[in-house]
Protein backbone atom coordinates (compact mmCIF):
# COMPACT_ATOMS: atom_id res chain seq x y z
CA UNK A 1 0.00 0.00 0.00
CA UNK A 2 1.60 3.33 -1.04
CA UNK A 3 1.90 6.20 1.40
CA UNK A 4 -0.59 9.06 1.35
CA UNK A 5 -0.82 12.57 2.76
CA UNK A 6 -2.83 12.59 5.99
CA UNK A 7 -4.98 15.34 7.53
CA UNK A 8 -7.02 13.31 9.99
CA UNK A 9 -5.90 11.94 13.34
CA UNK A 10 -2.30 10.98 13.99
CA UNK A 11 0.29 10.61 11.24
CA UNK A 12 2.05 7.23 11.04
CA UNK A 13 5.51 7.20 9.40
CA UNK A 14 4.92 3.84 7.71
CA UNK A 15 1.64 4.99 6.15
CA UNK A 16 1.88 8.73 5.58
CA UNK A 17 4.16 11.26 3.95
CA UNK A 18 5.58 13.30 6.82
CA UNK A 19 8.23 15.90 7.45
CA UNK A 20 11.27 14.75 9.42
CA UNK A 21 10.73 15.97 13.00
CA UNK A 22 13.77 14.28 14.54
CA UNK A 23 15.41 17.63 15.27
CA UNK A 24 12.27 18.78 17.05
CA UNK A 25 12.17 15.60 19.10
CA UNK A 26 15.76 16.13 20.20
CA UNK A 27 14.89 19.65 21.36
CA UNK A 28 11.97 18.33 23.40
CA UNK A 29 14.09 15.51 24.81
CA UNK A 30 16.55 18.09 26.15
CA UNK A 31 13.71 19.46 28.31
CA UNK A 32 12.90 15.94 29.51
CA UNK A 33 16.55 15.23 30.29
CA UNK A 34 16.62 18.42 32.36
CA UNK A 35 13.63 17.20 34.39
CA UNK A 36 11.22 19.91 33.20
CA UNK A 37 7.45 19.93 33.51
CA UNK A 38 5.93 21.77 30.54
CA UNK A 39 2.97 22.17 28.22
CA UNK A 40 2.76 21.88 24.44
CA UNK A 41 -0.12 24.19 23.66
CA UNK A 42 -0.72 24.83 19.99
CA UNK A 43 -3.78 25.47 17.85
CA UNK A 44 -5.97 22.72 16.44
CA UNK A 45 -4.42 20.53 13.73
CA UNK A 46 -0.90 21.65 14.63
CA UNK A 47 0.63 18.20 15.02
CA UNK A 48 0.55 17.91 18.81
CA UNK A 49 -0.69 14.32 18.92
CA UNK A 50 1.64 13.20 16.12
CA UNK A 51 4.55 14.80 17.97
CA UNK A 52 3.62 13.09 21.25
CA UNK A 53 3.37 9.70 19.56
CA UNK A 54 6.77 10.17 17.95
CA UNK A 55 8.22 11.40 21.25
CA UNK A 56 6.77 8.34 22.99
CA UNK A 57 8.86 6.08 20.75
CA UNK A 58 11.88 8.40 20.82
CA UNK A 59 12.20 8.42 24.61
CA UNK A 60 11.69 4.71 25.28
CA UNK A 61 15.37 3.77 25.06
CA UNK A 62 16.17 5.86 28.12
CA UNK A 63 12.87 6.21 29.98
CA UNK A 64 9.68 4.43 30.85
CA UNK A 65 7.09 6.48 28.99
CA UNK A 66 3.40 6.70 29.88
CA UNK A 67 1.13 8.34 27.30
CA UNK A 68 -2.48 9.07 28.26
CA UNK A 69 -5.28 10.85 26.41
CA UNK A 70 -7.79 12.70 28.59
CA UNK A 71 -10.24 12.78 25.69
CA UNK A 72 -10.78 9.06 26.32
CA UNK A 73 -11.91 9.78 29.90
CA UNK A 74 -15.67 10.38 29.92
CA UNK A 75 -17.00 13.30 31.95
CA UNK A 76 -18.10 11.03 34.80
CA UNK A 77 -14.46 10.30 35.55
CA UNK A 78 -13.95 13.90 36.66
CA UNK A 79 -16.91 14.08 39.04
CA UNK A 80 -14.86 13.41 42.17
CA UNK A 81 -11.36 12.55 43.28
CA UNK A 82 -12.10 8.90 43.97
CA UNK A 83 -13.55 8.14 40.53
CA UNK A 84 -10.81 10.08 38.78
CA UNK A 85 -7.99 8.48 40.80
CA UNK A 86 -9.24 4.96 40.07
CA UNK A 87 -9.61 5.71 36.34
CA UNK A 88 -6.22 7.40 36.19
CA UNK A 89 -4.23 4.62 37.89
CA UNK A 90 -5.92 2.01 35.71
CA UNK A 91 -5.01 3.85 32.50
CA UNK A 92 -1.55 4.70 33.83
CA UNK A 93 -0.70 1.06 34.58
CA UNK A 94 -2.03 -0.12 31.21
CA UNK A 95 0.22 2.36 29.44
CA UNK A 96 3.22 1.65 31.66
CA UNK A 97 2.98 -2.08 30.92
CA UNK A 98 3.43 -1.38 27.20
CA UNK A 99 7.06 -0.69 28.07
CA UNK A 100 9.54 -3.53 28.63
CA UNK A 101 9.57 -3.55 32.43
CA UNK A 102 12.13 -4.80 34.90
CA UNK A 103 11.11 -7.63 37.28
CA UNK A 104 11.27 -5.17 40.18
CA UNK A 105 8.79 -2.82 38.55
CA UNK A 106 6.54 -5.74 37.57
CA UNK A 107 6.48 -6.79 41.22
CA UNK A 108 5.70 -3.24 42.37
CA UNK A 109 2.73 -3.13 39.99
CA UNK A 110 1.44 -6.49 41.25
CA UNK A 111 1.74 -5.33 44.87
CA UNK A 112 -0.21 -2.16 44.11
CA UNK A 113 -2.93 -4.07 42.30
CA UNK A 114 -3.16 -6.61 45.11
CA UNK A 115 -3.20 -4.14 47.99
CA UNK A 116 -5.46 -1.42 46.65
CA UNK A 117 -9.23 -1.38 46.47
CA UNK A 118 -9.95 1.29 43.87
CA UNK A 119 -13.64 1.23 44.74
CA UNK A 120 -12.81 2.45 48.23
CA UNK A 121 -14.13 5.98 48.56
CA UNK A 122 -10.98 6.91 50.46
CA UNK A 123 -8.76 6.10 47.48
CA UNK A 124 -8.39 9.61 46.14
CA UNK A 125 -5.69 11.93 44.82
CA UNK A 126 -3.47 11.67 47.90
CA UNK A 127 -3.41 7.86 47.72
CA UNK A 128 -3.01 7.99 43.94
CA UNK A 129 0.13 10.11 44.13
CA UNK A 130 1.57 7.98 46.92
CA UNK A 131 1.28 4.96 44.63
CA UNK A 132 2.75 6.85 41.68
CA UNK A 133 5.68 7.81 43.88
CA UNK A 134 6.16 4.15 44.87
CA UNK A 135 6.23 3.16 41.20
CA UNK A 136 8.82 5.85 40.43
CA UNK A 137 10.93 4.53 43.32
CA UNK A 138 10.77 0.94 42.04
CA UNK A 139 11.64 1.83 38.44
CA UNK A 140 15.32 1.55 37.47
CA UNK A 141 14.62 4.00 34.64
CA UNK A 142 12.95 7.36 35.19
CA UNK A 143 9.27 7.62 34.24
CA UNK A 144 8.00 10.32 31.88
CA UNK A 145 4.29 11.14 31.96
CA UNK A 146 2.63 12.60 28.86
CA UNK A 147 -1.04 13.57 28.71
CA UNK A 148 -2.69 14.55 25.42
CA UNK A 149 -5.91 16.60 25.03
CA UNK A 150 -5.42 17.78 28.59
CA UNK A 151 -7.71 20.79 28.19
CA UNK A 152 -10.69 18.53 27.53
CA UNK A 153 -10.73 18.03 31.31
CA UNK A 154 -9.76 21.51 32.41
CA UNK A 155 -13.25 22.71 33.33
CA UNK A 156 -13.25 20.48 36.38
CA UNK A 157 -12.08 21.09 39.91
CA UNK A 158 -10.72 17.54 40.16
CA UNK A 159 -8.37 18.25 37.26
CA UNK A 160 -7.11 21.42 38.90
CA UNK A 161 -6.54 19.47 42.11
CA UNK A 162 -4.63 16.89 40.05
CA UNK A 163 -2.37 19.65 38.71
CA UNK A 164 -1.81 20.89 42.25
CA UNK A 165 -0.67 17.41 43.30
CA UNK A 166 1.72 17.23 40.36
CA UNK A 167 3.09 20.59 41.40
CA UNK A 168 3.53 19.46 45.02
CA UNK A 169 5.45 16.35 43.97
CA UNK A 170 7.64 18.39 41.63
CA UNK A 171 8.54 20.80 44.42
CA UNK A 172 9.41 17.88 46.74
CA UNK A 173 11.27 15.83 44.12
CA UNK A 174 14.47 16.00 46.19
CA UNK A 175 12.86 14.06 49.05
CA UNK A 176 10.34 11.76 47.31
CA UNK A 177 10.54 9.90 43.99
CA UNK A 178 8.45 11.37 41.19
CA UNK A 179 8.32 11.62 37.40
CA UNK A 180 11.39 12.74 35.51
CA UNK A 181 9.19 15.00 33.38
CA UNK A 182 5.52 15.73 32.80
CA UNK A 183 4.27 16.92 29.40
CA UNK A 184 0.73 18.20 28.96
CA UNK A 185 -0.59 18.87 25.45
CA UNK A 186 -3.66 20.80 24.34
CA UNK A 187 -4.91 23.97 22.71
CA UNK A 188 -5.33 25.97 25.89
CA UNK A 189 -2.25 27.02 27.81
CA UNK A 190 -2.65 25.26 31.16
CA UNK A 191 -1.56 28.48 32.85
CA UNK A 192 -4.68 30.10 31.36
CA UNK A 193 -7.32 27.57 32.24
CA UNK A 194 -9.67 30.31 33.37
CA UNK A 195 -10.42 30.79 29.66
CA UNK A 196 -12.37 27.54 29.83
CA UNK A 197 -14.06 28.11 33.16
CA UNK A 198 -17.48 29.72 33.07
CA UNK A 199 -17.77 33.13 34.76
CA UNK A 200 -19.78 31.70 37.65
CA UNK A 201 -16.99 29.21 38.28
CA UNK A 202 -14.01 31.53 38.31
CA UNK A 203 -13.49 30.63 41.96
CA UNK A 204 -12.25 27.24 40.75
CA UNK A 205 -9.16 28.73 39.16
CA UNK A 206 -5.88 28.92 41.00
CA UNK A 207 -2.30 28.70 39.72
CA UNK A 208 -1.51 24.99 39.96
CA UNK A 209 0.92 24.94 37.05
CA UNK A 210 3.30 27.83 37.71
CA UNK A 211 6.15 25.32 37.74
CA UNK A 212 5.89 24.83 33.98
CA UNK A 213 8.98 25.61 31.92
CA UNK A 214 8.60 27.68 28.76
CA UNK A 215 8.15 25.56 25.63
CA UNK A 216 9.80 27.41 22.74
CA UNK A 217 10.19 24.61 20.22
CA UNK A 218 9.03 25.73 16.76
CA UNK A 219 6.47 23.18 15.57
CA UNK A 220 5.77 24.80 12.20
CA UNK A 221 7.26 23.13 9.11
CA UNK A 222 10.24 24.87 7.55
CA UNK A 223 10.80 25.10 3.81
CA UNK A 224 13.57 22.50 4.11
CA UNK A 225 11.30 20.10 6.02
CA UNK A 226 8.54 20.47 3.43
CA UNK A 227 11.07 19.87 0.66
CA UNK A 228 12.20 16.67 2.39
CA UNK A 229 8.62 15.39 2.41
CA UNK A 230 8.15 16.27 -1.25
CA UNK A 231 11.44 14.53 -2.10
CA UNK A 232 10.07 11.33 -0.61
CA UNK A 233 6.88 11.67 -2.67
CA UNK A 234 8.92 12.41 -5.78
CA UNK A 235 10.97 9.22 -5.35
CA UNK A 236 7.72 7.26 -5.42
CA UNK A 237 6.00 9.00 -8.35
CA UNK A 238 8.70 10.75 -10.44
CA UNK A 239 6.50 13.71 -11.33
CA UNK A 240 9.41 15.92 -12.31
CA UNK A 241 8.23 18.65 -9.93
CA UNK A 242 10.49 21.53 -8.96
CA UNK A 243 10.70 20.56 -5.28
CA UNK A 244 12.31 23.81 -4.15
CA UNK A 245 9.68 25.92 -5.94
CA UNK A 246 6.75 23.95 -4.52
CA UNK A 247 8.22 23.82 -1.02
CA UNK A 248 8.77 27.57 -1.12
CA UNK A 249 5.21 28.28 -2.27
CA UNK A 250 3.70 26.00 0.37
CA UNK A 251 5.77 27.61 3.11
CA UNK A 252 4.97 31.13 1.85
CA UNK A 253 1.21 30.58 1.91
CA UNK A 254 0.95 28.45 5.06
CA UNK A 255 3.88 29.66 7.21
CA UNK A 256 4.39 25.95 7.88
CA UNK A 257 1.04 25.32 9.62
CA UNK A 258 1.05 21.48 9.60
CA UNK A 259 -2.58 20.89 8.60
CA UNK A 260 -2.43 23.45 5.79
CA UNK A 261 0.82 22.00 4.44
CA UNK A 262 -0.56 18.46 4.40
CA UNK A 263 -3.97 19.48 3.04
CA UNK A 264 -2.50 21.34 0.05
CA UNK A 265 -0.35 18.31 -0.78
CA UNK A 266 -3.33 16.01 -0.29
CA UNK A 267 -5.46 18.07 -2.67
CA UNK A 268 -2.72 18.04 -5.30
CA UNK A 269 -2.24 14.29 -5.00
CA UNK A 270 -5.83 13.10 -4.67
CA UNK A 271 -8.13 15.67 -6.28
CA UNK A 272 -6.32 17.89 -8.76
CA UNK A 273 -4.29 15.10 -10.37
CA UNK A 274 -7.48 13.29 -11.46
CA UNK A 275 -9.01 16.38 -13.07
CA UNK A 276 -9.27 16.17 -16.84
CA UNK A 277 -7.38 19.40 -17.46
CA UNK A 278 -4.38 18.13 -15.50
CA UNK A 279 -4.36 14.54 -16.68
CA UNK A 280 -2.13 13.00 -14.05
CA UNK A 281 0.41 13.70 -11.34
CA UNK A 282 3.15 15.03 -13.62
CA UNK A 283 1.07 18.02 -14.71
CA UNK A 284 -0.29 18.63 -11.22
CA UNK A 285 2.77 19.48 -9.14
CA UNK A 286 3.30 22.93 -10.65
CA UNK A 287 2.59 26.50 -9.58
CA UNK A 288 -0.70 26.33 -11.46
CA UNK A 289 -1.69 23.15 -9.63
CA UNK A 290 -0.62 24.65 -6.32
CA UNK A 291 -2.81 27.72 -6.82
CA UNK A 292 -5.73 25.47 -7.72
CA UNK A 293 -5.17 23.56 -4.46
CA UNK A 294 -5.22 26.85 -2.53
CA UNK A 295 -8.48 27.84 -4.23
CA UNK A 296 -10.11 24.52 -3.31
CA UNK A 297 -8.79 24.71 0.25
CA UNK A 298 -10.23 28.18 0.81
CA UNK A 299 -13.67 27.17 -0.46
CA UNK A 300 -14.03 23.82 1.29
CA UNK A 301 -15.48 22.88 4.64
CA UNK A 302 -12.82 21.28 6.79
CA UNK A 303 -12.22 20.60 10.48
CA UNK A 304 -9.69 23.41 10.92
CA UNK A 305 -11.85 26.15 9.43
CA UNK A 306 -14.85 24.84 11.37
CA UNK A 307 -12.83 25.21 14.58
CA UNK A 308 -11.70 28.73 13.67
CA UNK A 309 -15.26 29.77 12.91
CA UNK A 310 -16.46 28.40 16.25
CA UNK A 311 -13.78 30.40 18.08
CA UNK A 312 -14.86 33.63 16.36
CA UNK A 313 -18.42 33.03 17.54
CA UNK A 314 -17.39 32.08 21.07
CA UNK A 315 -15.04 35.02 21.65
CA UNK A 316 -16.55 38.34 20.46
CA UNK A 317 -13.42 40.26 21.50
CA UNK A 318 -11.34 38.01 19.24
CA UNK A 319 -13.70 38.61 16.33
CA UNK A 320 -13.60 42.39 16.82
CA UNK A 321 -9.84 42.50 17.06
CA UNK A 322 -9.32 40.48 13.86
CA UNK A 323 -11.88 42.60 12.03
CA UNK A 324 -10.02 45.74 13.06
CA UNK A 325 -6.66 44.25 12.09
CA UNK A 326 -7.86 43.37 8.61
CA UNK A 327 -9.98 46.37 7.67
CA UNK A 328 -8.72 49.48 9.43
CA UNK A 329 -5.14 49.32 8.21
CA UNK A 330 -3.89 50.40 11.62
CA UNK A 331 -0.87 48.64 13.09
CA UNK A 332 -1.55 46.88 16.39
CA UNK A 333 1.33 46.45 18.80
CA UNK A 334 1.75 42.80 19.76
CA UNK A 335 1.06 42.46 23.50
CA UNK A 336 0.43 38.89 24.65
CA UNK A 337 -1.14 40.11 27.88
CA UNK A 338 -3.95 41.90 26.03
CA UNK A 339 -6.88 39.48 26.24
CA UNK A 340 -7.93 39.33 22.59
CA UNK A 341 -4.33 39.02 21.37
CA UNK A 342 -3.67 36.27 23.91
CA UNK A 343 -6.72 34.35 22.69
CA UNK A 344 -5.89 34.92 19.02
CA UNK A 345 -2.35 33.66 19.54
CA UNK A 346 -3.50 30.60 21.48
CA UNK A 347 -5.92 29.60 18.71
CA UNK A 348 -3.35 30.19 15.95
CA UNK A 349 -4.96 33.21 14.25
CA UNK A 350 -2.09 35.65 14.72
CA UNK A 351 1.64 35.91 15.29
CA UNK A 352 4.17 38.43 16.53
CA UNK A 353 5.89 39.93 13.51
CA UNK A 354 8.67 42.24 14.72
CA UNK A 355 6.54 43.52 17.58
CA UNK A 356 3.43 44.08 15.44
CA UNK A 357 0.34 41.88 15.25
CA UNK A 358 -0.06 39.94 12.00
CA UNK A 359 -2.36 37.17 10.76
CA UNK A 360 -0.51 33.87 11.02
CA UNK A 361 -0.40 33.03 7.32
CA UNK A 362 -1.76 33.99 3.90
CA UNK A 363 -4.32 31.18 3.90
CA UNK A 364 -5.86 32.37 7.18
CA UNK A 365 -5.76 35.98 6.04
CA UNK A 366 -7.62 35.21 2.80
CA UNK A 367 -10.08 32.92 4.59
CA UNK A 368 -10.88 35.66 7.12
CA UNK A 369 -11.35 38.27 4.38
CA UNK A 370 -13.70 35.92 2.53
CA UNK A 371 -15.62 35.20 5.71
CA UNK A 372 -16.10 38.84 6.66
CA UNK A 373 -16.91 40.04 3.15
CA UNK A 374 -19.55 37.34 2.72
CA UNK A 375 -21.29 38.33 5.93
CA UNK A 376 -24.28 40.60 5.37
CA UNK A 377 -23.80 42.18 8.79
CA UNK A 378 -20.17 42.98 8.06
CA UNK A 379 -21.05 44.49 4.68
CA UNK A 380 -23.28 46.98 6.46
CA UNK A 381 -20.46 48.12 8.75
CA UNK A 382 -18.51 51.17 7.74
CA UNK A 383 -14.99 52.53 7.92
CA UNK A 384 -14.74 56.34 7.80
CA UNK A 385 -18.25 56.57 6.39
CA UNK A 386 -17.74 53.95 3.69
CA UNK A 387 -18.89 50.35 3.58
CA UNK A 388 -16.12 47.79 3.99
CA UNK A 389 -16.14 46.88 0.31
CA UNK A 390 -15.96 50.57 -0.70
CA UNK A 391 -13.13 51.14 1.76
CA UNK A 392 -10.90 48.37 0.43
CA UNK A 393 -11.57 48.88 -3.31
Amino acid sequence: MPKVFNTTAVCIPEEHYMVDISGRLEEIKSLVDAGKYFTINRARQYGKTTTLRALYRYLQKEYYVVLLDFQTFDNDKFENGNVFSAAFINSFLRSLKRNTLSPELEDAIKNILHSTDYTDKYFSLKELFEQLSDLCAAAEKKIVLMIDEVDSASNNQVFLDFLAQLRAQYIERDIQPTFRAVILAGVYDVKNLRRKIRPDEVHKYNSPWNIAADFKVDMSFSREEIAGMLDEYEKDYHTGMDVELLAGLIREYTSGYPFLVSRICQLLDEEISVKKEYGGKKSTWTKKGFLEAVRILLSEKNMLFESLREKLESYPELNSMLYSLLFTGKAIVYNYYETSINIATMFGFVKNENGVLAVSNRIFETWLYNLYLSSAEMQKNTIDGKTIIEAIV
